[in-house]
C-alpha cells in the first residue's frame, strides 16, 4: 500500500467499523494490532504492531491524515485500566503530536455523573473512583496535551462486530436461539444504546471537523428504549418470537461480587441499568452534521451480521 489515510489502532467493534467504513469510501486505511487481525479489505492493510511501545505507533504514522486510537485495557478492571491506558493514551498523543495529526479516542459514559439526566456533553465528567475515576483521569489528560484530541462518547454498543456486549452475546444470538436472556438491573427502565457505526461515522467525521478538536463529542444515539424493548426489537428484525426476559437484580451482582472480582468490576456499573441512563447527542449531531440510525434499521443490520458470522463460524 503506498497511500495511507488514517491509522487506526485496535481490531475490536469500534477499529472494525472505522476501518471498513473508511475503506468503503475509497480511503486507505492502516490497521494496527498485536496480532495482524482485523477485517479484510483491499484498502485495509493489517499490520502487527504493540502500539502500547514508545516508538512503536510513531513510525507508522507517516503520511496519515488522523490517527483513530481504539485500543482497550487487557481486563475489565480498574486497577488494569489505571495501569495501561494512561501511558497507551499518552503514547498515542505524543505520537499524534510529532505527526501534527489529530488522534481520535471513542469514550464511554462511565465518568459521567449519573445524577442528571439526560447526560449531554456539558454534563460533569468528574467521578473519582474505579473505572469511572480512570475514565476521568484520561479525559482531562486528553485535554492538557498539545495534541489535537476528540474523545466521542457512545453509550452501550451494539451492532456489527459487537459481542462482548449486554446488547451483544448477552442478548443477540440468545434471541436467534429463542432462548431466555437475562438482562441486568431492570429491564423495564429507558436505557441508551448507541448503534457502533454511527459512533464510527461520528469519530471520522470528527477528525476532519477542526471545529470538533479538543473537545468532548456525543456519538449520534438514537432515543433510550429499555432492554426488553432491546430484546423485541432483535426478535423482529429476526423473525422469531421474543423470548422471556429475566432480571438479575443488584444484590445478587452484589452478593457474587465479593468474593469473585470480575464480578464485582461489573457490579459497579449496575446503577446504569436501575436507573434511567441517557444521552442527548443533539448538539454533537448538529456540528458534525449526523443523525442516529433508527433503532429498527440497526437492529436488523445487527441480526444480518450475526447471522452471518454464525454460518462462517459453522
Amino acid at each position: 500500500m503506498t497511500e495511507t489515510h488514517a491509522v487506526v489502532t485496535g481490531a475490536g467493534p469500534v477499529g472494525a467499523n472505522i476501518a471498513l467504513q473508511l475503506a468503503g469510501q475509497g480511503r486507505p486505511v492502516r490497521l494496527l494490532t498485536r496480532s495482524r487481525s482485523g477485517p479484510e479489505h483491499p484498502l485495509i492493510e493489517r499490520l502487527r504492531a504493540d502500539v502500547a511501545r514508545p516508538g512503536e505507533l510513531a513510525r507508522h504514522l507517516e503520511g496519515a491524515e488522523a490517527l483513530f486510537h481504539c485500543i482497550h485495557g487487557s481486563a475489565y478492571s480498574a486497577k488494569t485500566w489505571a495501569r495501561e491506558l494512561p501511558q497507551a493514551d499518552r503514547i498515542a498523543m505524543d505520537a499524534a503530536a510529532s505527526a501534527s495529526v489529530p488522534v481520535v479516542f471513542p469514550e464511554s459514559l462511565y465518568s459521567y455523573d449519573l445524577s442528571a439526566m439526560p447526560m449531554t456533553e456539558e454534563n460533569p465528567r468528574g467521578a473519582l473512583r474505579g473505572k469511572g475515576g480512570v475514565r476521568a483521569l484520561l479525559l482531562q489528560a486528553r485535554a492538557e496535551h498539545e495534541a489535537a484530541t476528540v474523545s466521542v462518547v457512545a453509550s452501550d454498543f451494539y451492532g456489527p462486530h459487537v459481542r462482548m456486549a449486554h446488547a451483544g452475546d448477552r442478548m443477540v444470538p440468545l434471541v436467534l436461539e429463542g432462548k431466555k436472556i437475562t438482562v441486568m438491573g431492570s429491564a423495564d427502565v429507558p436505557h441508551s444504546f448507541t448503534y457502533v457505526p454511527d459512533l464510527a461515522v461520528a469519530m471520522i467525521a470528527a477528525a476532519g471537523e477542526r471545529a470538533a478538536w479538543n473537545r468532548v463529542l456525543h456519538a449520534p444515539t438514537a432515543p433510550a428504549v429499555t432492554q426488553r424493548r432491546m430484546v423485541e426489537e432483535f426478535a423482529a428484525a429476526a423473525g422469531v418470537a421474543a423470548p422471556k426476559v429475566a432480571v438479575l437484580p443488584a444484590w445478587a451482582l452484589q452478593a457474587v461480587g465479593v468474593v469473585m472480582p470480575s464480578v464485582r468490576e461489573l457490579a459497579e456499573t449496575m446503577p446504569q441499568f436501575t436507573t434511567e441512563f441517557v444521552i442527548d447527542s443533539a448538539a454533537t449531531e448538529r456540528l458534525l452534521g449526523l443523525a442516529p440510525t433508527p433503532l429498527a434499521d440497526g437492529a436488523a443490520e445487527t441480526v444480518r451480521w450475526w447471522r452471518s458470522a454464525e454460518r462462517l463460524a459453522a
